[in-house]
């Protein structure tokens, strides 16, 4: 039985490719974007199925590299969707390609969050990345978000990039600490094939210098709710409930080119060939996950532990009709101080959610009944 209340929508065109980028993305071209927007009205009018929505979040790509007259197309189709009262609208943007007429026309459509991709204020991050980034303009754009009423506002930091060093990320998130935002999303920086880093031969920083800025990350913004690995909010009423629903495993749909969706018993994700798409061939060649329970299980398992909730084994019981441990055993790493439990909750302790893969391999290693 389907239970879908959130949304993906893709913008896949980008104004500048980055360096490090493996997401669906196209160099922005006018005829396409236009042709794209036809093309998505008509996926969305074929597979949207009256749901109210809690979320909708429009990433990229850059939407924000959209014209105008090209947005008020987009969200005329999104218009279409059925959003409840207390809705969290996200668009992705750059500050390159952003301006005060462009936050306007997203006000008067209700988007009320905003998720910048700043990455760093570092030259040598900057080049490293193949971005852009003018300091003035970032802090001009994010006074004019809360000015304007556009209060909730993410800002991404990347980090451990080569010869980065411990004084060039704290200078960034200084200035990140400075910023009227409500919201970061940190990432290390990750290899990815048939990007143009991974094609030249980069190679990773160490390990242990690795570690040492995710633990300076986290003390510095130890004022925020840190309530996923990598996420940090002012308090918990800014916590993306968009991605929330993801790390719960809850269903959503997945609309645009090279999105990804869940809805029902099957997990998919879109083609990332922009000729097949326009052609009405929106699905990747078999990327069709047909979900048995103990499938989903381990979804819930893998998402939930991502975050400082962790599992809520009522929640579970009700879900799944049976106990987490007679799924998994988990009393041993428990002992161990690998999980914690407390208020009917399974987490892994902040303290180690740097190495939260290894501990929850472990609890899947544990499988009692399959």
């Amino acid at each position: 039985m389907r239970d879908v209340r959130s949304c993906y929508i893709h913008i896949p065109f980008c104004n500048k490719i980055c360096s490090y980028c493996d997401f669906c993305k196209i160099f922005y071209n006018e005829e396409i974007v236009d042709k794209y927007l036809d093309e998505l009205e008509i996926e969305i009018n074929d597979s949207y199925q009256g749901e109210v929505l809690d979320t909708i979040y429009i990433g990229g790509g850059t939407p924000s590299s959209l014209n105008n007259k090209q947005l008020n197309k987009l969200f005329s189709i999104i218009n279409k969707l059925n959003k409840s009262k207390d809705i969290e609208f996200t668009i992705e943007c750059n500050f390159d390609s952003i301006d005060y007429s462009k936050l306007d026309l997203f006000k008067s459509y209700g988007i009320n969050r905003i998720s910048f991709g700043l990455e760093s204020i570092g030259k040598n991050n900057l080049e490293i990345l193949d971005r852009d980034i003018d300091k003035n303009k970032v802090i001009d754009i994010i006074n004019y978000c809360n000015k304007i009423g556009i209060n909730n506002i993410n800002v991404d930091l990347m980090y451990a990039i080569k010869n980065e060093s411990i004084d060039d990320l704290i200078r960034d998130l200084e200035f990140i600490k400075s910023l009227n935002i409500t919201h970061v999303s940190t990432y290390s920086l990750i290899l990815e094939e048939h990007t143009k880093l991974y094609i030249e031969g980069y190679k990773y920083i160490d390990e242990e210098i690795d570690r040492k800025m995710y633990d300076l990350i986290c003390d510095y913004l130890s004022d925020f709710d840190h309530y996923e690995i990598s996420n940090f909010s002012k308090n918990s009423t800014y916590r993306s409930k968009h991605n929330m629903c993801y790390w719960k495993n809850l269903e959503y749909y997945g609309f645009g080119l090279g999105s990804s969706g869940y809805e029902g018993n099957i997990r998919y994700s879109k083609t990332r060939s922009i000729t097949k798409y326009l052609n009405h061939d929106y699905m990747m060649d078999n990327s069709l996950e047909f979900l048995k329970t103990k499938d989903k299980i381990n979804y819930e398992i893998i998402l939930n532990l991502r975050t400082s909730d962790g599992i809520n084994l009522e929640s579970f019981k009700d879900k799944y009709s049976n106990d987490l441990d007679y799924y998994y055993k988990y009393d041993n790493l428990v002992d161990e101080g690998l999980l914690k439990l407390e208020d009917n909750r399974l987490f892994i302790p902040n303290d180690l959610w740097y190495i939260s893969n290894s501990v929850i391999v472990k609890l899947l290693e544990g499988e009692v009944n399959g």
